[in-house]
């Protein structure tokens, strides 16, 4: 049997708590989380009467360091407010004894941050980071990845990835409110679909043109005196280097939608869609034509929890549990690479939106200001 692998969770907010309840799922394979740190003495709570529940005693620190200092794991789940991430990163990636680490995204809130986490890494080959991009782990979205993968769509052209969903939820100290948080609403929530379309294309993003505004939400909250700054619906479209395109659809005030997800993949031989939560793909060929498509339902039996993200998380933690214990010769299968690309697409959205004009990942990366 292989030793036990012990977690840490650093912020056990909502998220931070999921992924406690996803290591519970998990520990058949031999895990058990058995600190968590978290400032918010709520969160505290909360974090600890679910280990309670579970059997696991939890030590309890109110900050990372300190539980970094007390050297009781092997990896770390960072899953605190997305601007605390650099510095907690460079901590745990700096400090002299390894942990492995899954950062939620996005990775850090800036490009800079982002390029820095990169570079101390690079310095650390005992060290593992993922970064938690786990929509590609939905049933119906892998299974969509698979059908692309596979060449029966043929060289893609178009990925149409549209977000229809409820507002953004209440988090502590309300601090998704603010882009200087949050990184802004395409990068915090919409890194996912930008790493996904990378995914699909198979090519790199080379510029981004975007229109996006607060229309509808948030615009009645005050906090310190000050009103949301996150916008609530956008287009997106972005070009990849082998000419393939991208485009986003994004609202946040569509409740009454069956779907939160449709995405639609398109080929020069044939067409892929998912659509999530119904875990539903469809695929057919330009030369069977409509009669010819067809419809399946995405199911993966190793899921032993759906919680927030319909198994997705849970498969997250499998397969970086696998990349762990195989000593890294398998990569985590999110790196931070993958992190860096994702967050700065989301920047250059947010500036396209900004200077109303198309902005390349090129400046962004390089930090140019107009």
């Amino acid at each position: 049997m292989a030793a036990i692998v012990k977690y840490g969770i650093i912020g056990v907010g909502m998220m931070g708590r999921e992924h406690l309840m996803n290591l519970h799922h998990l520990r058949g394979e031999g895990v058990a989380v058995v600190a968590v740190a978290d400032p918010h003495v709520p969160s505290q709570q909360l974090s600890l009467e679910l280990a309670h529940s579970f059997s696991w005693p939890l030590k309890v620190f109110s900050g990372h360091k300190e539980l970094l200092e007390s050297e009781l794991c092997d990896v770390l789940v960072v899953s605190t407010p997305n601007m605390t991430h650099y510095r907690i990163l460079m901590d745990i990636i700096n400090y002299p004894k390894p942990h492995h680490v899954l950062v939620e995204k996005p990775l850090c809130t800036t490009v800079s941050h982002c390029k820095e986490v990169v570079e101390a890494a690079r310095k650390r080959p005992d060290i593992l980071v993922q970064v938690g991009l786990e929509y590609r782990y939905m049933p119906p979205v892998a299974k969509l990845i698979e059908i692309v993968k596979e060449g029966s769509l043929g060289q893609v052209r178009m990925v149409a990835i549209r977000e229809h969903r409820f507002p953004f939820l209440v988090k502590v100290n309300n601090w998704n409110r603010f882009n200087i948080n949050s990184g802004g609403t395409l990068v915090e929530k919409c890194c996912h679909f930008f790493d996904l379309m990378r995914l699909f294309v198979g090519a790199n993003p080379v510029r981004v043109m975007a229109s996006g505004a607060i229309d509808v939400n948030h615009k009645d909250e005050i906090y310190d005196g000050k009103v949301p700054d996150i916008i609530d619906n956008a287009y997106v479209i972005v070009e990849f280097d082998n000419g393939s395109r991208g485009m986003l659809d994004l609202c946040m005030f569509a409740e009454g939608s069956k779907n939160e997800q449709e995405i639609s993949v398109v080929g020069d031989v044939g067409k892929g869609e998912a659509y999530v939560p119904e875990s539903i793909v469809r695929f057919g060929t330009r030369q069977a034509g409509r009669d010819g498509v067809q419809t399946l339902k995405a199911e993966d039996p190793r899921i032993k929890y759906d919680g927030l993200h319909h198994g997705s998380s849970y498969l997250e933690h499998l397969n970086f549990l696998t990349a762990i214990r195989t000593k890294g010769e398998k990569g985590p299968a999110v790196d931070l690479q993958d992190g860096l690309i994702s967050v700065a697409m989301g920047v250059a959205a947010q500036l396209s939106i900004e200077y109303g004009r198309f902005v390349t990942i090129e400046e962004v990366m390089d930090e140019i200001k107009n």
